[in-house]
């Protein structure tokens, strides 16, 4: 059956990966939370380089505002769970493939079951589910496997690997449990991004901490996946190793930038430290005195 699909399906992967890598990746299980934006095209993108096997983790549905920019989003699609749509979008790639659905999302009574035999960790979850974030990253630490993260940011994306014997993810973003939860989002966004290339043309009144919402286009999702699929086949294949945090990759289409940049210390620098003061005071401004806990 394998030989079947690499002969057939995955045919045209053969060149760029030889078969034994391509039976390696049909025989690998990626755990995905979050089947929209980017968690969504990071499955279809990892299924059709021949992924067999993924735990996929969404608890919620498809609706008109998701189409702009989720690969799973139609008309046909609103109002069904996205996990389900995009298991049905992955055996329709592959039939063999094997899935496992969290339809309740990811909390501390599931994440070692919905980690549990997995090669790779991939963060397809929304921006602000900062806790729940951390308590996957540290859980796939502690299992041995590595995480991946890639933020969709103006017409352009980042990388962050996180390697299980590498930094953590509370020390590259200086995270800790005694900060609010403000404080928390601010330094994972000054992480993610050290060099902030796509606010020279962001409408910041189009993003609202308060609503936690803001604007994303299918093209930086896209480009995220495809790192993301990059360095997933470098760790399942074992080609040239990934390199883990404190390096990040940062690329802007618009702009035509790219950067691949190391944050010493990571959470510890004092760069990182300062953008991370300037995006919580901005944070800050549109709450007033009315701060979340």
């Amino acid at each position: 059956m394998m030989l079947s699909l690499i002969n057939r399906e995955f045919s045209r992967n053969i060149g760029l990966l030889t078969e034994a890598e391509q039976a390696r990746l049909l025989e690998s299980r990626v755990a995905v939370a979050g089947a929209g934006g980017v968690g969504g095209i990071h499955l279809l993108t990892l299924a059709r380089l021949g992924v067999g096997k993924f735990n996929i983790a969404d608890l919620d549905v498809f609706e008109p505002v998701n189409i702009s920019r989720q690969f799973g989003a139609f008309h046909s699609t609103t109002g069904r769970p996205k996990a389900e749509v995009m298991a049905e979008m992955i055996r329709d790639i592959n039939p063999q493939a094997e899935i496992t659905l969290f339809p309740e999302g990811i909390s501390s009574t599931n994440v070692e079951e919905f980690l549990e035999g997995t090669n790779v960790y991939v963060d397809g979850i929304e921006f602000f589910q900062i806790d729940i974030r951390r308590l996957i990253f540290s859980t796939a630490r502690r299992k041995g496997i590595y995480a991946l993260t890639s933020a969709p940011l103006g017409f352009g994306a980042t990388l962050q690997v996180f390697a299980p014997e590498g930094m953590s993810f509370d020390d590259y973003f200086g995270i800790n449990d005694g900060m609010e939860r403000l404080e928390k989002l601010a330094a994972f966004a000054a992480g993610l991004a050290p060099r902030p290339y796509h606010l020279k043309y962001l409408d910041r009144s189009k993003v609202s901490i308060k609503e936690e919402k803001g604007p994303a286009v299918s093209p930086a999702c896209t480009l995220a996946a495809s790192l993301v699929a990059t360095e997933v086949v470098k760790i399942l294949t074992g080609k040239k190793g990934p390199k883990p945090v404190p390096h990040y990759l940062q690329i802007d289409m618009l702009r035509r930038k790219l950067h691949k940049g190391y944050v010493w210390g990571g959470g510890k620098n004092p760069l990182l430290r300062i953008l991370r003061y300037y995006i919580l005071r901005e944070f800050r401004k549109e709450y007033g005195d009315n701060l979340p806990a």
